[in-house]
């Protein structure tokens, strides 16, 4: 246990950062469009919370942050082919720094800029290659170690467990599945879990019990409609479920400032503008070497700050978004101390506000998003504030009388329940989705000691289900954004998984179309079909 947590103070305050990426690697394809949300996420925002995260270590600063990572992004991580193709992306993006350079080297305004990004990738490669030897999995697994990260699991492909309810099998091998991939990377149980898309309905409660884990987040009115209704604490204290899993409850306010793009600091007029890249405006022969099939898309060099509503943007100014960064940390402390204060003197307990952000807020959409933490949590870590940082796992060592009580079913997309992830534009994978939990599920039933290439076609059905199940898929399906890819992605996989599941019905399974598969969606290699029975076994 971290030796903060047992400070007095007035209450708590639980930093909570969610990193997640959907599956996407194509090693048929050698520049894909969609694997540089990983590169970009890899380049703005991973390296940089670690980079963070270790000068807090090396000048012992008295933090505390709860970090998931979900199965799919850190097999991602670990991935040998598209993280060799990460480090030729870093060297395109020092080449193209390097050319824009030599560009704008007569201009007062974007000068600084151009050798500012070649500076900042020269770093980033440093960092990827000589501090963690491509290993960032290993570089977190190094943080959690030292107790100041709290390291927890997700469900293996981070699928929305409320819509896969109807066959409450798929959901409980989504989070055994999770569960026993992060025993193989961390080496012990993981003490508590992000619900994807922090989606929660009370038929979920034993299934968490029954898989070791200790605690879990939700959105506010999780807690807020809990029955029995509960004491004045609302969301500052934690529940125990019947089951005796406690639930932490995100913290809207602390959740807009920080998010919202509108009213939160992210929308600052001093912050680099997202949207504004020289992949888009530039002459295509000059960028298109350094874009997929020379499609128009994001570099990561931008010239521009927000500025305002209007197309006419300023150029970035690095120093006044710097000062703006700590300005809005020093902000925000001050909010928590005041909101804290008073909590404490109307609640008469410790409150513990839980602050819970997706991680690529930080560094990829808000680009001074690392530097903002990094001081948030330098300034709130000194003894003169009314809070101290803590974790969910170290709060309830601290912390062991809590209220028992159903939380509500909730998820923190649009409404606060499942109209993102259960909705016109996405419902119709369900009954896909059904259909085949239920005949994968009577199919490992039939097969329960199968060897050889059987053993294999099962494992890759139970794969390309598990894929198929991403939540990633239906919210793109909603939010429009990248709409056709998810209908294409999600088409494929739920192909793939029918195609298997007949051959092995039939008896006839094709080892060459089978290895193909092996080969492209190779995650989870310890894989073990019987998972889908005995997780099932843990609903009884």
């Amino acid at each position: 246990m971290d030796k903060h947590s047992t400070a007095a103070a007035d209450g708590y305050l639980s930093i909570v950062l969610h990193a997640h990426l959907p599956y996407v690697r194509y090693p048929e394809h050698e520049r894909h469009l969609e694997e540089r949300w990983l590169y970009e996420a890899v380049t703005e925002t991973y390296l940089p919370l670690l980079e963070v995260f270790g000068g807090l270590l090396d000048d012992n600063v008295d933090f505390a942050v709860t970090l998931s990572l979900s199965p799919t992004l850190i097999e991602m991580l670990r991935d040998r082919i598209l993280m060799d193709r990460y480090g030729s992306h870093l060297d395109g993006l020092i080449e193209l720094s390097e050319k824009e350079v030599v560009r704008v080297r007569r201009d007062r305004d974007f000068a600084p800029l151009a050798r500012m990004y070649l500076k900042r990738f020269v770093r980033i490669r440093r960092l990827y290659e000589d501090v963690f030897r491509k290993d960032l999995v290993g570089g977190f697994r190094r943080l959690a170690e030292t107790g100041r990260v709290r390291i927890i699991t997700c469900a293996a492909t981070h699928a929305y467990l409320p819509a896969l309810m109807a066959v409450p099998e798929a959901a409980a091998a989504q989070v055994r599945i999770g569960c026993d991939h992060y025993r193989k990377i961390f080496g012990h149980e993981p003490e508590g879990i992000w619900l994807p898309e922090c989606g929660f309905v009370p038929a979920l409660d034993g299934l968490l019990r029954r898989n070791g884990l200790g605690y879990f987040f939700l959105d506010s009115h999780g807690l807020l409609n809990a029955v029995p209704r509960r004491h004045a604490a609302g969301i500052y204290a934690p529940i125990r479920t019947p089951s005796g899993v406690a639930a932490f409850a995100r913290d809207a306010d602390s959740s807009r400032q920080v998010w919202s793009s509108a009213e939160g600091y992210p929308g600052d007029f001093d912050y680099r503008d997202f949207y504004r890249d020289i992949g888009f405006d530039l002459d295509a022969g000059y960028v298109g070497p350094y874009l997929p099939a020379g499609v128009r898309t994001f570099t990561g060099l931008k010239y521009f700050r927000i500025t305002g509503k209007s197309d006419r943007k300023s150029p970035y100014v690095p120093e006044k978004a710097i000062a703006k960064a700590r300005l809005h940390a020093e902000h925000f402390v001050s909010a928590k101390n005041a909101q804290i204060r008073l909590l404490r003197e109307t609640l008469k307990i410790p409150p513990v506000v839980t602050a819970a952000f997706d991680a690529e807020l930080f560094g990829h959409w808000w680009f001074e998003g690392p530097e903002w933490l990094d001081y948030l949590l330098r300034r709130g870590s000194l003894r003169k504030n009314s809070f101290r940082f803590t974790s969910a796992g170290e709060y309830i060592l601290t912390h062991p009388q809590i209220e028992t009580a159903m939380p509500a079913a909730s998820s923190w997309g649009d409404k606060g329940y499942s109209s993102t992830w259960i909705h016109a534009s996405n419902q119709w994978i369900y009954r896909h989705l059904h259909k085949a939990a239920k005949l994968h599920l009577e199919c490992c039933r039939r097969h329960p000691r199968a060897e050889g290439v059987l053993r294999r076609a099962l494992n890759q059905a139970s794969r390309e289900l598990l894929l198929a199940q991403a939540s990633d898929w239906a919210f793109m399906m909603k939010t429009g954004n990248a709409s056709d890819f998810a209908k294409n992605e999600f088409s494929a996989h739920i192909g793939n998984f029918f195609l298997l599941h007949e051959e092995i019905s039939g008896g006839r399974i094709d080892r060459a179309q089978l290895m193909q598969l092996e080969k492209k969606n190779n995650l989870f290699k310890e894989m073990d079909y019987r998972t889908f029975c005995r997780a099932g076994a843990t609903l009884s």
